[in-house]
């Protein structure tokens, strides 16, 4: 549940990565039959590290409903690189993307315990009010917020 900015290297290059830290710890009910975290639970870690970053900014789903916006999720992009096993002590590095559209876009890094890579993804979503009409431009109060975030990231 923290801040980070840190220097990674991988396959020989160098990239700067600023995020906000989630650790889990996988749960026995989180385990499938290949005695391996159940692929749908990498989901809920996501959403459990983009709800953390987003709360820290105003900007999680019942603070923007608050103000009268919903932002659903239009995409979801998951690549699996290594299992997670039980009792396994993880961490879900989470940063925003800053972008043009009236999107928040969210990328997350799942580490095992070993710091190597299990996962990464991706989540895409629309800003709408609240019956559900899509907005073309980045509502002012959730811009404010999403330059807080952005600022913080150093993104």
């Amino acid at each position: 549940m923290n801040f980070n900015s840190k220097l990674l290297t991988r396959n020989f290059f160098e990239v700067r990565l600023n995020y906000h830290e989630t650790p889990i710890k996988v749960r026995f009910n989180e385990i499938d039959a290949y005695h391996v975290a159940w692929h749908g639970h990498y989901v809920a870690w996501m959403e459990m590290g983009r709800g953390e970053l987003a709360g820290l900014f105003g900007l999680n789903a019942d603070q923007l409903a608050a103000e009268g916006y919903l932002a659903p999720v239009i995409t979801l992009e998951l690549n699996y690189r290594k299992p997670l096993r039980f009792a396994e002590e993880a961490r879900i590095l989470t940063t925003l993307r800053r972008t043009e559209a009236a999107t928040l876009e969210f990328d997350c890094r799942i580490l095992g315990a070993d710091g190597s890579l299990a996962a990464t993804g991706k989540t895409v979503h629309a800003i709408t009010d609240l019956a559900w009409v899509l907005q073309y431009r980045v509502p002012l109060v959730i811009e404010e917020r999403l330059a807080r975030l952005l600022s913080h990231l150093e993104v």
